[in-house]
């Protein structure tokens, strides 16, 4: 690879309908996130579900970055109970990224996975999830207040207390960080194999890794896409997810 040739990152789409018509769609934050965050060239990928050909289109990316958003896992994923009315799901997004999550991280290709993300790969190794974490008891408020602005929304919300032998500490030196906070659903059970990186004060994980994955696995449930470069702590995450995926690219072109 060229000195001037940046990693290509994939970001698969949400579904929506804006008016008679359904779109794929991706958040403006998360695109720029690989942009300014990762230094990478990201290729949005279209929700096709079955009709993806992962294995073609994995050949071609030098890291994934999964996304959150407004919709849900679909509970029947991990044998949860149905859903309230009115929840909103996206059933090809599930369709395209659990399967592809899976394929990506036993190629070794690297994967960072934000909020929904998070969510999807826990799931993916066997988690569950809390549908609606402030009705469990025991949680400190973890959503966000919508009566504010988004820069308000997006500000510090809680501690994270990091694992001292994980990646996290290792790229930051750090033992705690103030983080964003903007999820109703949370982590229950805890996917097999995966490693915690961290947890709020509450002892919801916040952050893990893929254990035994061949390359960079990592997920977060708060928003390190935002204003990546103002924040020291989020752009460790994204420093740390580019740097993989130019080594995948070096080694994909070599």
């Amino acid at each position: 690879m060229s000195a001037t040739r940046k990693p290509l990152v994939g970001i698969p789409c949400c579904t929506t309908q804006q008016g008679l018509h359904p779109f794929h769609q991706v958040g403006d934050k998360y695109i720029m996130g690989v942009v300014d965050g990762a230094d990478a060239l990201p290729v949005l990928i279209p929700a096709l579900g079955d009709q993806l050909v992962s294995d073609q289109l994995l050949e071609r990316l030098d890291g994934l970055l999964i996304t959150g958003s407004p919709s849900n896992v679909e509970p029947h994923h991990y044998n949860g109970p149905p859903s309230d009315p009115g929840t909103q799901h996206d059933p090809q997004r599930d369709a395209t990224n659990l399967p592809l999550i899976r394929a990506a991280v036993e190629r070794g290709l690297p994967v960072l996975a934000i909020c929904r993300g998070f969510q999807e790969m826990n799931v993916v190794y066997g988690g569950s999830l809390h549908q609606k974490l402030h009705e469990v008891g025991g949680y400190q408020e973890h959503r966000e207040d919508k009566s504010q602005t988004v820069e308000q929304q997006y500000g510090p919300a809680h501690a994270v207390n990091i694992e001292p032998e994980g990646w996290l500490a290792r790229w930051t030196g750090l033992q705690t960080a103030m983080v964003n906070s903007l999820h109703t659903q949370g982590l229950d059970r805890l996917g097999d194999g995966l490693v915690v990186e961290a947890r709020a004060d509450d002892g919801l994980v916040e952050a893990f890794r893929v254990g035994d994955a061949a390359g960079f696995a990592f997920a977060v449930q708060w928003h390190p896409e935002w204003k990546v470069r103002e924040n020291p702590f989020y752009q460790a995450i994204f420093t740390a997810f580019g740097d993989a995926c130019r080594q995948w690219a070096a080694k994909r072109v070599s």
